[in-house]
């Protein structure tokens, strides 16, 4: 999910930048208001076909595109052990005729399962963080779109490395980050997205928009490594939520409030965000113990406390600057999950 640029970025001459309502992890559920029977029908009609053509898609896909995580998530690919189906053939014989009895039986794999729970998510248990690493080489900084690739994908291994164990401890799936450079308009199951916006995390996927960043300029976010290693320690807490289930019980809570744009549904949404910010910020803890630069950890924290909420954003959905600088220091200093539990926060602290 896009975080909103610092202020000392500024805005453009002209009108305020088209940031947009915030993206959904997962397409947009319909509001829980009735406009009439024709509408229930037409609404109705509109699903089945819906759901229709996505089973024909479905079935006709070949195992690559089933196996993108840029076209999965918890609408296509689930956590959920798929049971084995073994059959049981009897024949009987006779004089007059032979017939045929087969008998199907499910036998369920075991492994983890996400928890579609917000608060109580077992992500929040006790001991559970960024595990320490001995190191993490990162390559200089090109601030080309090929050289951002270079230097994310760099970081990748060193985040997955100190992540992993918690999922493991927590008997939760795992399955590392996939990263895209977008550099052109696309379509993705979360919508469609462009070049000019920031970062977006979609269904186990974080695409990354190396223009925009590169031109993010000013004396808040100048074009240091810590602003790109910060952005995408809070993507990769986005990646965490969705592991854990979080995110898809976001969005059913936003639902079930009437829509993410709702006074009800944006408090969820600055929660959502606000712990990934935290999550990011426990990201950054083991890599300051020598395995990166001070400076750069020192710059990834400063920028995400300068991004958020400002008055030319219609929408109070990622929380003040205050607030995020406030939660990625809270998660950089306890480096604990039970820490960035924003779903138990007060609405004061997520505001």
């Amino acid at each position: 999910m896009p975080q909103p640029p610092p202020a000392n970025w500024g805005p453009p001459a002209g009108p305020p930048p088209n940031w947009g309502p915030a993206p959904m992890p997962y397409p947009p559920l319909p509001r829980q208001k009735s406009k009439g029977p024709l509408v229930a029908v037409l609404v109705v009609g509109f699903l089945v076909l819906g759901v229709a053509t996505i089973g024909i898609v479905a079935a006709t896909s070949g195992s690559k595109e089933a196996s993108d995580s840029g076209n999965a998530g918890y609408a296509s690919y689930t956590y959920t052990p798929e049971p084995t189906t073994t059959t049981t053939t009897t024949t009987t014989t006779s004089k007059a005729s032979t017939s045929r009895r087969s008998t199907p039986t499910s036998t369920q794999k075991a492994g983890p399962k996400a928890s579609i729970t917000l608060g109580d998510n077992p992500i929040h248990a006790a001991g559970l963080g960024a595990f320490n690493i001995d190191g993490c080489p990162l390559p200089a900084m090109d601030y080309s779109p090929a050289g951002q690739d270079r230097f994310l994908r760099a970081a990748l291994p060193c985040i997955e490395a100190m992540w992993k164990p918690s999922f493991e401890r927590a008997n939760l799936p795992y399955q590392p980050v996939e990263l895209v450079m977008v550099t052109s308009q696309i379509t993705n199951t979360c919508g469609n997205m462009g070049p000019d916006r920031t970062a977006m995390y979609c269904d186990g996927t974080i695409y990354w928009t190396p223009n925009h960043y590169a031109n993010e300029q000013g004396s808040a976010n100048p074009n240091h490594p810590g602003k790109y290693l910060g952005q995408l320690a809070h993507e990769y807490g986005h990646h965490i939520q969705w592991l854990s289930g979080i995110l898809r019980a976001s969005s059913q809570a936003q639902y079930e409030k009437g829509g993410w744009d709702t006074p009800e549904g944006l408090d969820l949404n600055r929660r959502k965000e606000l712990q990934a910010t935290c999550f990011g910020g426990m990201t950054l803890a083991p890599l300051s113990h020598g395995a990166v630069p001070g400076d750069v950890i020192s710059v990834a924290l400063t920028d995400a406390g300068n991004r958020g909420d400002y008055p030319i954003y219609p929408n109070r959905d990622h929380g003040a600057p205050e607030k995020n600088a406030a939660w990625v220091n809270h998660g950089f200093k306890n480096n604990e999950t039970s820490a960035c539990n924003t779903w138990v926060a007060s609405a004061a602290d997520v505001s």
